[in-house]
């Protein structure tokens, strides 16, 4: 198999409308032949090189195509009423899987599904009311997020000198990241209901803006820091990113998201105290083997979250924190320990 990088190309009678695409080695693949197996990704509003949601689900497309001599695509989404017609553009090219990624994207993903009954779809973030029927090639990749705010939550709360944390988020309307700040908040106050916790939510912008705004994010976790908050989990795309690099260039310690950002975010490796962990690579490439070995699931299918290493900091977190975070972590698995939050948004 030839190296895989990544191109911007033009697509035939689309060209002039959709937004940046990337494609394998080779020029575009004959998706419709049965002797090559197809997966195309659609991103939400954003880049598949964002260090944190999109480029998580990326890495497992790609791990797709080393793994499984997949011919992989993705269309970047610009504007969310192209959701559609992206999907679209690989659905009707013949793509086996189509991987789209945020909740954003769920309802133009279950139409498509419903259009498109020969192609699997797989929905990050996406949960599916399995009390209506499910189109037997959906399948919504979904992972308790509140937990690892939770664990990440509890670690702040720990750390924390001010008995001041905070953090910086898109917007709340997304269940996900509902349940990654109020997972936060009820960590905490697990440990110590007196820590004080300020969870900020961009919901002050547009869709397409609430998740790619890291002067926002750097803007607010700065203010935060100046309040006195010693602890700032930044979540939400670039916003939350550009929330994450300030942080740690206040010399204040700093959660990253989605994934460990100790290795997506250089700049914060100092002060980067831990990340909020969905494992979506993983979660992505499994959904993928299983399209392409006929075992494909309907319905949901739950990923797993944690909390990364502490890397450059191990040695700054006392051992008794680390048991106490061993425990919490059996405990939210085990059942023993609850988050009480809420799937959404009251």
């Amino acid at each position: 198999m030839k190296k895989f990088y990544t191109v911007f190309v033009l697509l035939l009678v689309a060209a002039m409308l959709l937004p940046a695409c990337g494609q394998a080695s080779g020029g575009a693949p004959d998706c419709k032949s049965a002797d090559v197996f197809c997966v195309g990704l659609v991103s939400d509003v954003g880049k598949v090189d964002d260090k944190s949601f999109n480029q998580s689900a990326w890495e497992g497309v790609k791990q797709a195509e080393k793994d499984l001599a997949a011919k992989v695509q993705y269309i970047e989404t610009s504007d969310a009423k192209d959701y559609d017609k992206n999907i679209a553009t690989f659905a009707d090219a013949g793509y086996d899987v189509i991987v789209t990624v945020g909740f954003g994207l769920g309802e133009a993903t279950g139409k498509a599904a419903a259009a498109y009954p020969n192609v699997k779809f797989i929905g990050v973030d996406q949960f599916q009311d399995t009390s209506k029927p499910v189109p037997a090639n959906l399948a919504g990749l979904n992972f308790p997020e509140d937990q690892a705010g939770f664990l990440v939550g509890a670690l702040a709360a720990q750390m924390t000198t001010s008995k001041k944390i905070g953090g910086v988020f898109g917007t709340d309307a997304v269940p996900p990241v509902w349940r990654y700040g109020e997972g936060y908040r009820a960590g905490a106050a697990y440990i110590d209901p007196a820590v004080e916790v300020t969870n900020v939510y961009h919901n002050d912008v547009g869709f397409d803006k609430t998740f790619s705004d890291p002067e926002w994010g750097a803007t607010t976790a700065n203010s935060m820091v100046d309040k006195g908050v010693d602890v700032i989990f930044g979540g939400g795309g670039n916003t939350g990113n550009g929330a994450v690099t300030a942080t740690a260039q206040k010399g204040v310690y700093a959660i990253g998201v989605d994934t460990d950002q100790y290795f997506t975010l250089p700049e914060a490796q100092k002060m980067l105290l831990t990340s909020a962990m969905k494992l979506i690579t993983p979660g992505v490439f499994d959904l993928v083997k299983m399209a392409k070995d006929g075992k494909f699931p309907s319905g949901n299918y739950f990923g797993t979250a944690g909390f990364a290493p502490y890397h450059d900091l191990d040695s700054k977190v006392p051992a008794e924190v680390k048991t106490k975070m061993d425990e919490i972590a059996k405990g939210l698995l085990d059942g023993s320990i609850k988050t009480n939050v809420s799937p959404a948004k009251p």
